[in-house]
């Protein structure tokens, strides 16, 4: 009876709420382009952008997505984002691939994690209703404990510390794949644009974080 109700309850988010359908429409165009520029980027051996550019191109793109998120420029720029982020990850998969014995193996497991925890954590949220709110506040405060860490990790090479790191970034954006799930079909987030760009963020960091988890455990090349 309860898996029942469940079942119901996904089904009618998904027929009734129009912003969670077009965000999910949208978010699966934008991961097919980011990944199509990241096959690009891998295949001519583009170098990845310094920090600079990476502050500029993901703050820059970010926020005109936002600025022009109720109108028809907001796609465009949604595209220049996700597509950005897919140039910026094309030289890390060239670095798993070639610096390591099971690069593929890396890779597609990490694909395959990050898959199955979004659509895990997804469903969990569309079935149950829960309200996730109240998320916020810890994940902005575990976010910008992550910032600080990923910078001393710089300075501190100590591998440990980078694992940590990476940990706390897949544990923060499986948080926030929960909350945005929950703003979009209780009402916090209504447009669908902005909502797309969330997700992907958090797909995409989860994504990165675990590739560098398992990159630890990889066995290297001679």
């Amino acid at each position: 009876m309860t898996y029942s109700v469940n079942s119901t309850v996904y089904q009618s988010h998904l027929a009734t709420n129009k912003v969670l359908r077009n965000t999910y429409a949208l978010l699966g165009l934008t991961i097919l382009f980011s990944a199509l520029c990241a096959w690009g980027s891998l295949v001519m051996r583009l170098p990845h952008p310094n920090m600079l550019t990476m502050l500029v191109g993901f703050y820059g793109l970010s926020y005109l997505t936002t600025r022009y998120s109720h109108s028809a420029l907001g796609l465009v720029f949604a595209f220049l984002f996700t597509g950005f982020l897919g140039y910026t990850t094309g030289p890390i998969i060239g670095i798993v691939l070639n610096s390591t014995s099971n690069g593929y193996a890396i890779l597609s497991l990490s694909l395959l994690m990050t898959g199955v925890t979004f659509v895990s954590l997804s469903a969990y949220v569309l079935t149950t209703n829960q309200d996730m709110s109240y998320l916020g506040g810890s994940l902005f405060t575990l976010a910008v404990v992550g910032i600080i860490m990923a910078f001393a990790s710089i300075f501190v090479q100590v591998p440990m510390l980078y694992a940590a790191v990476s940990g706390l970034f897949a544990l923060i954006s499986s948080g926030f794949i929960l909350f945005h799930t929950s703003e979009i079909i209780h009402g916090g987030e209504r447009n669908y644009i902005v909502a797309t760009v969330s997700l992907f963020v958090a797909i995409y960091n989860l994504f990165i974080s675990l590739l560098r988890i398992f990159m630890m455990f990889a066995g290297h090349r001679d």
